[in-house]
Parts: structure tokens; sequence; C-alpha cells
């Protein structure tokens, strides 16, 4: 049986806590990026989509549990 190393089992928690500050701050980027682009009439449907996406990372990266026990 072979048992393979990851991040999370060698670091636990401040992995954890990286991942989730990782998703909120890409989150927070393409809502702004959204944002910008949504701002222009021609590419308002392409920030539509990247500012939802943004902000429903930002709230999975707050609000979300990766691995329940």
């Amino acid at each position: 049986m072979t048992h393979a190393i990851t991040v999370r089992r060698m670091f636990g928690e401040v992995a954890r806590l990286l991942e989730h500050f990782a998703v909120v701050s890409l989150g927070c980027v393409l809502m702004v990026v959204g944002l910008g682009l949504g701002v222009t009439m021609i590419m308002l449907p392409v920030g539509l989509v990247l500012g939802l996406t943004g902000a429903g990372l930002l709230v999975a990266g707050l609000f979300g549990h990766l691995d329940r026990r």
C-alpha cells in the first residue's frame, strides 16, 4: 500500500487557509475585471459572466468547506 504525501497532509490548517485566501483573491480580481469590462457596452456580457463568477468564488472562499469531517 502506498501513501501519497500531499500539501494538505503536511501543513494541515495552513494549507487550507492559503487555499481559501487564493480563492477569495481570485474572486476579487475577477469581480474587478468584470466591473471594468461591464462599463463598455460591447463587453457587457463577458463582464457580467466574469463578475458573477468572481462573486461566486468570493462567497465560496469565505463560507465554503472543502472537506467536511
